[in-house]
């Protein structure tokens, strides 16, 4: 795991319109240092609990999917957990889907956001940077860890001009007070390298996972978010300037 030759990987799937452009085969890689209250994957959080699996599997499982992408305009996505808790691999990994010409994108918190190389940042065509909240205690409240370092993570990537999509989950009662959608749209619009905001409201499908692997959810009595109450948000990000989904 050290050169990046082998990653604890939780699973993959084939997905369209969702975790970038086109269609895109997303690798979950296991180990996340976060918590989030709303997690639908808290069966990604160990990386213990991943299958340990070699480069060349991932690469000929890319390569098999080649004319797909290229019909689609998709790629790789690597995900998790959070994938920048196994940098060599990450790094590794799209350095050689690159070269195959494939559209990388990498799905993170952002926390670990100092374990990205300069040269991981190169070759990559997208970043999906989940900004869980906007004001500090909020964020602590959400993950149990601290904001600060996603800042910092956007900034080098708003530096390098690297393309992000930001993902932001709506959960009433935790997330979607005015002041954090605020929050949240005070450090985006600063980056001018933001192609789009995507609001997802909060929903309930990883309750099963929580119960299964007996921990106790603490959304369990949350409610999604109405569809207008979910363009409101939106609307305070078009508000900035931003695209929203």
């Amino acid at each position: 795991m050290r050169t990046g030759r082998v990653a604890s990987v939780h699973s993959w799937e084939l997905v369209t319109s969702v975790d970038g452009p086109g269609t895109r085969m997303t690798l979950f890689l296991a180990g996340c240092p976060l918590r989030c209250q709303y997690c639908h994957n808290p069966d990604t959080w160990q990386q213990r609990d991943g299958a340990t699996t070699d480069i060349d599997d991932i690469l000929a499982r890319v390569k098999r999917y080649l004319p797909v992408f290229e019909a689609t305009g998709g790629g790789l996505t690597i995900s998790g957990g959070e994938p920048l808790q196994q940098p060599a691999f990450v790094t590794r990994l799209a350095a050689e889907a690159s070269k195959l010409g494939v559209h990388v994108a990498l799905d993170t918190s952002g926390f670990l956001g100092r374990n990205a190389s300069t040269a991981l940042l190169d070759d990559l065509d997208l970043v999906l940077l989940d900004v869980k909240s906007g004001l500090p205690d909020t964020y602590r409240d959400v993950t149990g860890r601290e904001l600060q370092p996603t800042i910092d993570f956007g900034d080098r990537l708003a530096a390098k001009g690297v393309p992000v999509w930001i993902r932001f989950v709506m959960v009433p009662g935790l997330t979607d007070a005015p002041e954090n959608v605020e929050a949240v749209a005070d450090i985006v619009s600063r980056w001018p390298n933001v192609a789009r905001v995507e609001v997802l409201p909060f929903h309930q499908m990883g309750t099963s996972k929580w119960e299964r692997l007996g921990i106790e959810y603490p959304l369990a009595d949350v409610h999604p978010p109405e569809s207008d109450e979910v363009e409101a948000v939106r609307e305070r990000f078009r508000a900035r300037g931003l695209v929203t989904y």
